[in-house]
């Protein structure tokens, strides 16, 4: 009788799921066990500490609980011969299972064939420049094992598919351990009002605050992001608010913009877009002084063009952020992880009456060291 893909049979009288017996059954239960340990070895501690929670949690009985985590489950290998006890012949399906959650889709096509035959070599740490895979040359990253403080935004008024834009930045947030603060379809005041808050309660908690996020989901225009009364916000104005000056509690830490709006009046029809063209104004974008260290940006769009959107799956860019992060998880810098999104953008075609729209991201950064979530 065939099993699922990815499930280790063993010689037992008392079932798939019984505890091994004999000695050929042992010698695989032990290699299994140093098969998972390998792939428990490319995971950073975070995401380590993160498939422990997800382990807890995963649908398969028995259960793995607390108390065992922390008797038997405090390095890799432990892990790994917890997971082979605990499951035996379905350790690799459960395996499989946490991995998808992780995310960490890399390494999933050893488990979802048999680990036993010659099929993909899991990556090895020296391959990858992550959290804590430091390699000489490289810049240094910022620490942030302190909290990470996120501020979501979005105009849903006007907008088909804002509302899709929300679930996919609060799970990608929390994916990489952010809590958010959201605001939905505020006013002018109600948005300068809330930011500020969310500023000075950085401030008050500057000592354990170790990152910041902005993201800004709206209509808008070159140098501004617009409310759903059409009060425009001046985007240089929020930079503003979080720079070395007024956000001491950010001093040196990076902050993080993601700016989901258009930039000017230029567009191409295909995909339903983030703006109608507003009136013509004087006001042009001032650029941030380089003073203003520790920035992060970025724009769904080049200057002066729309940003698209679709009225049922979202924007593209907050989309492909989704795909590319299920993917690859956040193995990579954030620059990285960004520029691996624009990739996906700019190869991805969308056609209304048979006319091509093509668009690209844009990055603006004043980093001084890496950031990896």
């Amino acid at each position: 009788m065939e099993g699922s893909p990815g499930v280790r049979h063993f010689s037992s009288s008392e079932g798939p799921g019984a505890p091994p017996k004999t000695t050929h059954a042992m010698e695989e239960l032990q290699k299994l066990t140093l098969d998972m340990k390998e792939t428990l070895d490319v995971l950073t501690p975070l995401e380590l500490r993160n498939f422990r929670d997800i382990l807890k949690k995963v649908d398969e009985e028995p259960r793995v609980t607390q108390v065992q985590l922390e008797l038997e489950g405090d390095n890799t290998l432990k892990l790994a011969r917890l997971l082979a006890k605990q499951y035996y012949a379905s350790a690799p399906r459960v395996l499989t299972k946490v991995l998808q959650q992780l995310p960490r889709a890399d390494l999933l096509p050893r488990w979802e064939t048999d680990p036993t035959a010659n099929g993909p070599v899991i990556p090895r740490k020296r391959a990858r420049r992550r959290s804590y895979d430091y390699v000489d040359g490289d810049l240094d990253r910022y620490d942030l094992s302190g909290s990470r403080k996120a501020f979501l935004m979005c105009v849903k008024k006007t907008r088909p598919g804002a509302g899709r834009d929300v679930e996919l930045m609060e799970q990608w947030l929390g994916q990489c351990l952010f809590e958010p603060t959201l605001c939905i379809d505020p006013g002018k005041k109600e948005l300068i009002d809330t930011l500020t808050s969310f500023r000075d309660g950085l401030n008050e908690i500057k000592d354990e605050i170790s990152c910041c996020l902005v993201t800004l989901m709206s209509h808008g225009e070159n140098g501004f992001i617009k409310m759903k009364d059409d009060d425009r916000v001046s985007l240089e104005f929020i930079f503003d608010m979080f720079n070395n000056k007024n956000c001491p509690a950010l001093h040196e830490k990076p902050k993080i913009f993601i700016i989901q709006a258009c930039r000017g009046e230029r567009r191409d029809s295909g995909v339903e877009t983030d703006d109608e063209p507003m009136d013509s104004d004087d006001i042009s974008e001032k650029r941030r002084l380089p003073t203003f260290s520790d920035y992060f940006i970025i724009y769904p769009t080049q200057s002066d063009h729309v940003a698209l959107r679709h009225p049922r799956t979202g924007s593209v860019m907050i989309q492909a952020m989704t795909d590319v992060f299920k993917e690859h998880g956040n193995k990579w810098h954030i620059a990285d992880f960004f520029t691996k999104v624009n990739n996906k953008v700019v190869h991805t075609d969308f056609h209304l009456r048979e006319e091509p729209v093509k668009v690209s991201l844009v990055m603006e950064s004043t980093l001084t060291k890496s950031v990896y979530f």
